[in-house]
């Protein structure tokens, strides 16, 4: 497998090398209307994922293929987007000086600022980039865990971690609106789509905490994802092993009226087929978008927002064989499976906004939106099991083969769930832009709906004996005088709830520009207030950011926040583990203390960032759960107390000429304590101490111990993210990306409720994903008339190999025990090496 891999790789090389083209060069000075030179100014190819950025006097000098028409793009956040048709001899260089306009949002006479982040705790997110990404989920989702304080240790998920917190703590908008998160969910091979459609996404914004007041009541990150206004008519898509995508805009000839529609198919089928278990996959995701933008008059404007989401899963397994243990203490698991699951995830989303520009810096926006979540979980599967003890003596002949039989067992998994969720709101926002400050708020109110029915248990037979093992009434010779005993369940649950509420929120922020001798200043000040009916929970928020940029030669930006971080309960927080529900539970918090820094230079006469943050997050009120794989269980109780601290780092720039990289590097530590828990050890006659007992021996004497301080499941310690790109020197539309991830161990612990156990340690997470892409048509070239391509902008090619080093990564643990209540705990791994194909194009 291993050569193939390398041929593979070699011949896709060989085939960008044969498409080497000659050059020359366009050399220029970049001033806005009033001669004003404009650095960082983007420059690049249209339809080619990279470029170069203006000097600080403006000039730029940038490689173009020669003898033929090439468009040049020029982008700057703060500017209208200019594209120019030039043609250059060989080894020629020509000269081309440009003017940028000032970039306006216009409605006729009103002119809206584009946003800038510079006073902001937000990180700005190129969506170009997710076009080439090679991972298998390509969605937003995956381009942020490259990223500075965010985690994640499985690659068939979307779900992400942020500076210790979990997959519920983070807010993710679409236009303002915020979007949840399915809730049965328990693998990511059962995730479907992301909601976000990433090729209808016109701008990313990401903050990994200290974030403002006018985002909502969440306790770690913010996902800002804006949706692009079509100008004109076009459309995208891509086909692939793993799926195909379809975008279409449409634009009327006044231009005042825009649609963008997406549809999306996915299917892990390919994909699942390296997991462990061997069987009959069935995956089937599809999603439908549309967004329409309605400018009425000068000052109206009407947008609507729909998404149609219906995600099945089938799945039969038949074998799976696992080794796992030691160089000295290898076994082996082998299980054969009888039974299927068929899960059933459906999303219904529609939303309308309402846009009243009362001046040009002066925006009032009323939204209504409406989510309707249907979840269905149902699964019977029996798996009987033998565990063997491999052979691991060196010359033998039976080396790594089985040398003795360790036990055999069986066990059953049940499960008919089904959740009903219904979300509606009405808001209202309103923006007020100054050249000195700025006023923010918004009132919300939402009306929540949920109906649950859960009825799930396992049952487990070690050697012809039920786990948990119970008294019997082995040797009675009357029948009549035999009790009766109960048949005991692990993890049984079967319960109904049905929960209707109403929540209440809003926020107020101000932010004041000023300027000094030395530093140019912004202050943003802000404060939200939430209640929830259900718990009577009153919950005022105060936060606080402060960016100053100091008057140096250097471009140096120095950035702290502080504030209050409420995370209000919504359903799975209140179910505890044998289904009920806990209505008095309070709203976790969390203290943010936040200082950083932005470092702009050039090395290389090109140029980088490199960005620094210190936080501490003092958190209370803590509702303490166990991750299985993405399934998150709560307690239900507000029992515990805790802290995440840590640093971030980023470092991002041409490292290649022409084209951006970064790598991050995160150090956490993240730490709780329950109050209240407290274990015990068993000393048997012969002086062997256990944490368990076991039926059959006979104990002495038991110490009591309170485990204080444990970490927390998300204690990832350290995170290292690497987006490469690079490209043939003489032939730019080849390209190479490659993304590298590396966490390292996360806690976990033996099955059952105790979580003061769940100190072990699993493997690091480790991964490399690299794709290699040709551009087979750009825009710049042209097609004879009867050329049926000719209608097409671009068409990119890319061939993927993921988890290009064959780690088996793991991703939680089945615990296997025998009739001595020893527990083995066996890995799950994640996906193995594949290879993927894709096709892009625009038109």
């Amino acid at each position: 497998m291993k050569e193939k891999v390398i041929v593979l790789i070699l011949g896709v090389m060989s085939f960008f090398a044969t498409g080497q083209i000659n050059k020359g060069w366009v050399v220029g000075k970049i001033a806005d209307e009033n001669g004003q030179a404009i650095e960082f100014v983007n420059i690049s190819i249209d339809g080619v994922n990279s470029g170069i950025y203006s000097q600080k006097d403006g000039s730029y000098k940038i490689e173009v293929p020669s003898g033929e028409d090439v468009v040049l793009v020029f982008s700057h956040l703060s500017y209208n987007l200019l594209k120019r048709t030039i043609r250059v001899k060989v080894n020629d260089k020509k000269q081309m000086n440009i003017e940028l306009i000032q970039s306006v949002k216009s409605i006729q006479e009103v002119q809206i600022l584009e946003r800038n982040t510079e006073g902001e705790n937000l990180m700005r997110i190129d969506p170009k980039v997710m076009k080439l990404l090679p991972n298998p989920n390509s969605s937003i989702e995956s381009i942020l865990k490259t990223l500075p304080g965010v985690s994640s240790n499985n690659e068939l998920s979307s779900s992400y971690s942020v500076r210790g917190g979990n997959y519920d703590e983070n807010l993710v908008y679409v236009n303002g609106i915020e979007i949840y998160r399915p809730m049965l969910i328990h693998s990511g091979q059962q995730e479907g789509l992301s909601f976000i459609n990433s090729e209808m996404v016109s701008s990313i914004f990401f903050s990994a905490g200290g974030f403002e007041a006018k985002y909502g009541d969440k306790t770690s990150s913010v996902l800002d994802i804006k949706y692009r206004k079509p100008e004109e008519f076009g459309g995208s898509g891509s086909i692939s092993l793993l799926g195909a995508s379809a975008n279409l805009e449409l634009v009327n000839k006044k231009k005042n009226l825009g649609a963008l529609f997406g549809f999306r198919n996915k299917s892990n089928k390919y994909l699942l087929k390296k997991m462990d278990t061997d069987g009959d996959y069935k995956p089937v995701f599809n999603d439908f978008q549309g967004y329409v933008n309605y400018k009425i008059n000068e000052k109206n404007e009407i947008e609507f927002l729909s998404n149609i989401a219906s995600n099945s899963y089938l799945f039969v397994p038949q074998t799976r064989e696992s080794k796992f243990g030691t160089v000295s203490n290898a076994m082996k698991l082998t299980i054969y499976f009888d039974g299927q699951e068929k899960d059933q995830f459906d999303l219904l989303m529609g939303a309308v906004a309402y846009n009243y520009y009362l001046k040009p810096n002066f925006k009032l926006r009323f939204i209504s939106s409406a989510f309707r979540i249907y979840e269905e979980e149902a699964y019977d599967i029996i798996g009987q099991y033998k565990i063997d003890q491999l052979d691991n003596s060196l010359g033998s002949d039976n080396l790594g083969g089985v040398a003795y039989n360790k036990g055999i067992g069986a066990f059953m998994n049940h499960a008919r769930n089904y959740l009903t969720a219904n979300v509606y709101n009405v808001e209202h926002k309103a923006d007020y832009y100054t050249d000195k400050y700025n006023l923010n708020w918004g009132v919300k109110y939402q009306y929540e709906q949920i109906d649950d029915k859960i009825n799930e248990w396992t049952l487990k037979d070690s050697s012809d004996y039920v786990l948990p093992l119970v008294n019997d009434s082995f040797g009675y010779q009357n029948p009549s005088a035999q009790a009766d005993y109960t048949l005991e369940l692990e993890d049984y649950v079967n319960a109904r709830n049905t929960l209707n509420s109403n929540r209440f929120s809003g926020y107020f922020q101000y932010t004041y520009k000023f300027n000094s001798n030395f530093s140019n200043n912004t202050l943003t000040m802000g404060v939200r207030g939430n209640y929830w009916d259900v718990n009577e929970d009153l919950l005022i928020s105060p936060r606080v950011q402060f960016v100053l940029k100091p008057l140096w030669e250097r471009k140096v930006v120095f950035k702290t926040s502080a504030g209050v971080y409420y995370q209000p309960p919504f359903y799975r927080e209140l179910r505890q583990f044998n289904g009920e529900l806990n209505k008095n539970i309070k709203a976790q918090q969390s203290l943010h203390f936040l200082i950083g820094s932005d470092y702009e230079f050039k090395a290389w006469e090109r140029p980088f960032k490199f960005t620094t943050e210190v936080y501490y997050k003092k958190l209370d009120n803590i509702i303490p759960y166990k991750i299985d794989n993405v399934r998150i269980r709560y307690y239900a109780k507000n029992n515990a107390s805790g802290y995440a601290t840590g640093i971030d780092m980023k470092i991002n720039g041409e490292f290649v000429k022409n084209t951006e990289s970064w790598a991050s590097i995160s150090i956490m530590n993240t730490m709780e304590d329950i109050k209240g828990d407290y274990y015990y050890t068993y000393t048997d006659e012969a002086g062997n101490v256990y944490n368990t007992k076991v039926n059959y021996k006979t104990y002495v004497d038991s110490t009591l111990y309170n485990p204080k301080y444990i970490p927390r499941p998300t204690d990832q310690r350290v995170t290292f993210a690497l987006f490469f790109q690079d490209y043939l020197p003489k032939n730019p539309s080849s390209k190479m990306h490659l993304m590298l991830v590396y966490g390292s161990r996360l806690p976990f612990g033996p099955a059952g409720f105790n979580r003061y156990s769940d100190t072990l340690r699993m493997p690091p997470y480790r991964r490399v994903d690299i794709g290699f892409s040709k551009q087979l048509k750009s825009e710049s070239k042209l097609l004879s008339k009867g050329n049926p391509f000719k209608y097409f902008k671009s068409i990119w090619f890319s061939a993927e190999v993921y988890n290009l080093l064959q780690i088996d990564n793991t991703i939680s643990y089945i615990w296997i025990k025998d009739i001595t209540n020893t527990q083995y705990a066996v890995p799950n791994y994640l996906t193995s090496r594949m290879l993927n194909v894709k096709l892009l194009f625009n038109f």
